[in-house]
């Protein structure tokens, strides 16, 4: 189980914590832009936003790969 976890680039990464940089790297109008689902473009928030992707994994899934990609260009641009 361990050696599964370290070739998993998320362990140890919240879903709360995604949301969170998203949120600071794109701000919640570019975010809905990217992801197109309700709680990111209508009356935004952490909370909501946490609640919905919980129950939905395609949802999730699409934050997941979104955060990877912002994380991966930011490491390129900062080596």
């Amino acid at each position: 189980m361990g050696e599964q976890q370290a070739n998993n680039p998320l362990h140890g990464v919240s879903l709360e914590q995604m949301v969170n940089s998203l949120v600071e790297h794109y701000g919640w109008d570019e975010l809905g832009n990217r992801i197109k689902i309700r709680c990111f473009i209508s009356d935004p928030s952490v909370k909501s936003s946490l609640k919905f992707l919980r129950k939905t994994s395609w949802a999730r899934k699409k934050v997941e790969n979104l955060y990877l990609a912002m994380e991966t260009s930011i490491w390129k641009i900062s080596k």
